[in-house]
């Protein structure tokens, strides 16, 4: 018999069930720990991994069956799109490529009387995917008065390695030639390129903003409508082109899928006006054929009615961006009374040139008959 002092002693096989239970627990519970980490671990990566990969794919928004967006995959996609205005993406090798799509964004500096003038002097161009493809600065031939450095960012060290004007251009216009543009008014920055780019291919996010009523006024600050449909701030100290050029080609991308709808319909406006602008072309060659004119010479045929610049010698249809030229336009009729374009290159004497020799015996006939005496002045 025990007393009633004494404990029990457990006997050895109860003790090895209790540590045999402990490490089972122990193990349990780090298998649903681990289980638990991992859960959370791939979560993270599937999140950034959607990410990475709906801006490398270029993936729209899709909608619903009822025609509305489909809020997930919109998301994302802005998401993506706010990485890669802030250069946060990392590329494969091919999406480092041109491809079909560019934006283009330039900077000025001020030259001429107290740097009132603007003078190009920084150019970006991105592609699709928000890589670089070209960031030249371009060598001033006038002295810079402004280097505007708290908009443009551009500092007199940056002009040491500089390149000319005509350089930098024809690198653009070689990159733009068949390709969509895109910018944001971006018609200031092919002027200050002296480039053109056919209309159908071009998309100026300040344009399309106002036509499918992002905004209410006609020209957005491209940081106000970047704000807007990004809610990122840009331009908030020294603007940066190559930022610039990327926060345009999101703003596009973000409306992509609507925006080339209008494109589409602008552009089989714009062939139907060519066509019949050809037709008309064609038969005045064929009216001026019939009483003796050839109609190669002097004058070069333009394409009026189509609005597209035809360099002389040339057949295309459309013109890639190339440098833009003056010519000097005249109109002659044809046989049924209208007036067709022409550009004329044969040279015209000056008007002012040697005019008194015009005059026979110092008089000019007047129009009702009588004659003006003309006399020079010592």
């Amino acid at each position: 018999m025990l007393e009633h002092s004494e404990k029990p002693t457990a006997s050895a096989n109860w003790i090895n069930l209790q540590k045999t239970l402990g490490k089972s627990k122990r193990k349990l519970h780090d298998t649903v720990e681990k289980s638990r980490k991992k859960r959370r671990l791939n979560s993270g990566m599937h999140n950034r991994s959607s990410v990475n990969s709906t801006a490398l794919t270029g993936a729209e928004p899709v909608t619903t069956a009822s025609g509305g967006k489909d809020l997930k995959k919109w998301g994302e996609l802005k998401a993506a799109l706010q990485q890669m205005v802030l250069g946060h993406l990392e590329l494969t090798e091919g999406h480092k490529e041109p491809g079909k799509y560019l934006a283009v964004d330039c900077e000025m500096v001020g030259v001429g009387i107290d740097g009132s003038e603007s003078s190009l002097a920084r150019v970006s161009v991105v592609n699709f995917h928000g890589a670089t493809i070209l960031d030249e600065f371009v060598r001033q031939k006038e002295r810079v008065v402004d280097y505007r450095t708290q908009w443009s960012g551009i500092r007199e060290k940056d002009m040491i390695e500089a390149k000319p004007f005509e350089d930098v251009q024809q690198k653009v216009a070689d990159l733009l030639r068949d390709r969509i543009l895109i910018g944001h008014a971006v018609y200031n920055d092919l002027k200050a390129l002296l480039l053109s780019h056919p209309r159908p291919s071009t998309r100026d996010t300040q344009y399309y903003a106002h036509k499918h009523s992002l905004t209410k006024t006609n020209r957005p600050a491209l940081r106000n409508l970047v704000k807007q449909e990004l809610d990122i701030t840009i331009q908030s100290g020294e603007h940066s082109s190559v930022t610039d050029a990327r926060a345009t080609m999101a703003i596009y991308r973000l409306h992509k899928k609507e925006w080339e709808k209008g494109a589409r319909s602008s552009a089989a406006n714009s062939f139907t006006s060519e066509v019949v602008a050809q037709t008309n072309i064609d038969s005045h060659t064929a009216a001026k054929a019939s009483i003796g004119h050839h109609p190669s010479g002097n004058l070069v045929k333009a394409k009026v009615k189509a609005n597209i610049s035809v360099p002389s010698g040339s057949d295309r249809k459309g013109v890639s961006s190339g440098i833009s030229t003056v010519v000097k336009h005249s109109g002659v009729k044809n046989i049924r009374g209208r007036k067709s374009a022409v550009i004329d290159t044969k040279p015209k004497p000056s008007a002012a040139k040697d005019w008194w020799k015009e005059l026979p015996g110092g008089s000019l006939q007047a129009p009702g008959g009588s004659k003006l005496r003309l006399t020079l002045s010592p």
